[in-house]
């Protein structure tokens, strides 16, 4: 079975990254399974990019597949940002704002 975190790695391949770590923090939220994610990628492609430029590359690789998510936490690097040991922040936990997040009534 495939789950949507390897769906999310297989999408980012297209990045060509030479570190990439897909982790589903739906257990950390209140919106259920396979939700949240963080993204850890490092990639000759964000060379010259700034922060915007470098998710909306991953936003394009992602497709159709991040109208299936309720939250990505983006860590983009360039090999050489990588190689200098960067630390990747923890994720915030979720605030909710989400219709599915309101009490049905």
């Amino acid at each position: 079975m495939t789950t949507r975190a390897d769906q999310l790695r297989d999408a980012l391949a297209a990045l060509l990254p030479t570190h990439l770590d897909v982790e589903d923090e739906s257990h950390m939220h209140s919106r259920g399974l396979e939700t949240h994610f963080k993204a850890v990628v490092v990639s000759a492609a964000f060379d010259g990019k700034r922060a915007l430029q470098r998710h909306q590359a991953v936003y394009r690789a992602l497709g159709p597949q991040m109208q299936q998510i309720h939250a990505l936490a983006l860590h983009t690097f360039t090999p050489e940002e990588w190689a200098a040991e960067v630390q990747v922040p923890d994720s915030p936990h979720c605030r909710g704002g989400s219709k599915h997040d309101k009490p049905a009534g």
